[in-house]
C-alpha cells in the first residue's frame, strides 16, 4: 500500500491557512523550466520490484575483499573482528545517538569517555573530544580554533596535506574571512613551511604520514610555528600508523585531528567515518563538539557526565565553537571496542604488519621496469612514479582484477607533475599472492 497520510481536505486546510490558492504556489521560486516538462522519473514499483532493481545496482560495485586491493589515499582497508560488530549491537549501546539528557544515557557516555582517553593517548595530547564527523571536517575545525585562540586570520598548509583535507579547511577559513596560503605539492616532503609563517599566522597544518605516504619529524615545523606564535595542527589520516610512528604530540603539536576509520570501521564504500580531534588542556575551551568526564554520585559511587558542551545544540549559536550538529557515534563506538581488543601490544603488532606488507609491496614495485618508489620513508603507503599516465594503468589494471591505487591525477587535476604519479597503500590484509598479482599486471600495463 502507499503511505499517503493526508486526505485533499487536510491538504485543502492546509493551502487555507497558508494562504495559497494550490501546492503550484508553494514552488513558485523555482524556474518554470524545472518544472515544465516534469522530470523524467520512472513510475512507482513494488517493493520487491525495488529490492531486485536496488539489488542489481549493488552488485555493480566491487567490495575491498575480492581481489587485490592498494587504494588508500585517506580509507583503508584493515581487518575488523567480527567482536567488534556483535558487541557494538547490545541494547547497552543502541541507545539515543545524541545525549540531549546525557546522564541517563550511561553506556553511551562511558564508551565516549572511554574513546577520549584512547585518543589522548594515541595522539600524544592532554585532552580528547567525543568525535568528529570524519578527519577532513576535523582539520578545518582545527583551523578556526586556532583562529579562536591566537586571534590571528592566516593559515599555513603543506603541500603534503590531502587535497580534500585542504579543500574543507579553505572553504572553513575562508567563510570567517581568514587567508589560506597553500604551500607546492611535495611528494618527497622536502618543504620548507618555515618561510610562509609570519606573525599574522593563526597555525600551520602538516600531515604525517604525509598523502604521499612520507613519515615525518614534525619538530622543525613545531619550533618555527612556536617562534612567531602560531600553532601547529598535526593531521594524520591513517589512525594505524599511530601504533607505529612517535606521536604528534611528543612532536610538538598543539592540535591534533585525523581520521579514525582505520580502526573498527570497514569501508563502506565511503563513509560514515570518525573524526578524532585532540588538543593541549590549556585550549579545551576552545575545542569544538563535547567532552565527556567522570565523576561521582551522592552515594559515590562512579558516573559519566557531559562536562563540557561547547555545540550550538547545548548554547547560543553565538557562543558555540562548532555547528557541526553530531558526532558519529556507531563509528566511535567500534573504534573505542577495537582498540580495547588490540591493546598496545596488538596495535603495535598491526602496525608492523602493515609496514612490512608495505615494504614488501614497495620493493616488488620497484623491480618493475620504469617504476620508482619515491617516497624515502613510510609507514603502509608509498608514491611511485610511472612512465606513462597512472590513471590509464589504474584502469587497466582494474581490468585485470586489480584495484593499484590512488592515481595523483585525480588528486591535483591542475598539477601536470601529477599525472604520473600512483599512492599505493598496503595493509595487513595484503597476501603475497596480491603482491605479485599487482607487480606482474604492473609490467603489463606499462
Amino acid at each position: 500500500m502507499r503511505y499517503l497520510p493526508l486526505s485533499d481536505e487536510d491538504r485543502r486546510r492546509m493551502l487555507a491557512t497558508i494562504g495559497a490558492a494550490d501546492i503550484g504556489e508553494l514552488f513558485a521560486d523555482v524556474p518554470a523550466d524545472a518544472l515544465d516538462p516534469p522530470l523524467d522519473l520512472p513510475k512507482h514499483k513494488s517493493e520487491l520490484e525495488v529490492e531486485r532493481i536496488l539489488g542489481g545496482l549493488a552488485a555493480r560495485n566491487r567490495t575491498a575483499s575480492e581481489g587485490p586491493f592498494f587504494l588508500g589515499c585517506g580509507a583503508y582497508k584493515h581487518h575488523v573482528p567480527a567482536t567488534v560488530d556483535h558487541i557494538i549491537q547490545r541494547s547497552e549501546f543502541l541507545t539515543s545517538y545524541t545525549p540531549y539528557q546525557p546522564e541517563i544515557a550511561q553506556g553511551t557516555l562511558q564508551y565516549l569517555f572511554e574513546f577520549q582517553t584512547q585518543v589522548a593517548a594515541l595522539t600524544g595530547m592532554e585532552v580528547a573530544n567525543a568525535s568528529m564527523y570524519d578527519g577532513s571536517t576535523a582539520c578545518g575545525e582545527a583551523a578556526l580554533m586556532a583562529r579562536r585562540i591566537t586571534k590571528r586570520k592566516r593559515v599555513v598548509l603543506s603541500g603534503g596535506l590531502h587535497p580534500h583535507y585542504a579543500s574543507v579547511t579553505r572553504m572553513s577559513s575562508e567563510l570567517v574571512g581568514d587567508e589560506v596560503e597553500f604551500a607546492p605539492i611535495s611528494v618527497d616532503a622536502r618543504e620548507d613551511l618555515a618561510h610562509l609563517i609570519d606573525e599574522a599566522t593563526s597555525c600551520v597544518i602538516v600531515q604525517n604520514p604525509d598523502v604521499f605516504g612520507n613519515v615525518r619529524d614534525l619538530r622543525p615545523i613545531a619550533a618555527a610555528a612556536h617562534e612567531k606564535g602560531a600553532l601547529l595542527i598535526a593531521v594524520f589520516a591513517e589512525a594505524m600508523s599511530l601504533g607505529a610512528i612517535e606521536s604528534p604530540g611528543a612532536m610538538g603539536a598543539d592540535i591534533v585531528v585525523g581520521e579514525g576509520q582505520s580502526i573498527g570501521n570497514p569501508l563502506t564504500f565511503g563513509g560514515p567515518y570518525v573524526g578524532l580531534f585532540a588538543t593541549r588542556e590549556k585550549f579545551v575551551r576552545q575545542m569544538p563538539g563535547r567532552l565527556c568526564g567522570v565523576t561521582a554520585d551522592a552515594e559515590g559511587k562512579r558516573g559519566f557526565v557531559l562536562t563540557l558542551s561547547t555545540r550550538e545544540q547545548h548554547i547560543r549559536r553565538d557562543k558555540a565553537t562548532s555547528n557541526i550538529c553530531t558526532n558519529s557515534g556507531l563509528c566511535a563506538l567500534a573504534f573505542t571496542v577495537h582498540m580495547t581488543l588490540l591493546g598496545e601490544a596488538g596495535l603495535r603488532r598491526a602496525a608492523a604488519l602493515n609496514h612490512d606488507a608495505a615494504c614488501r609491496t614497495a620493493d616488488a614495485l620497484a623491480e618493475v621496469d620504469g617504476v620508482e618508489v619515491v617516497t624515502p620513508a613510510y609507514f603502509n603507503e608509498f608514491t611511485v612514479r610511472l612512465p606513462k599516465n597512472a590513471e590509464a594503468v589504474v584502469e587497466a589494471l582494474a581490468g585485470r582484477g586489480v584495484i593499484a591505487g590512488a592515481p595523483g591525477g585525480r588528486l591535483w587535476p591542475d598539477e601536470p607533475d601529477a599525472e604520473n604519479l600512483l599512492i599505493v597503500a598496503a595493509t595487513e590484509c595484503v597476501t603475497d599472492a596480491d603482491i605479485d598479482a599487482f607487480a606482474r599486471g604492473l609490467g603489463e600495463a606499462l
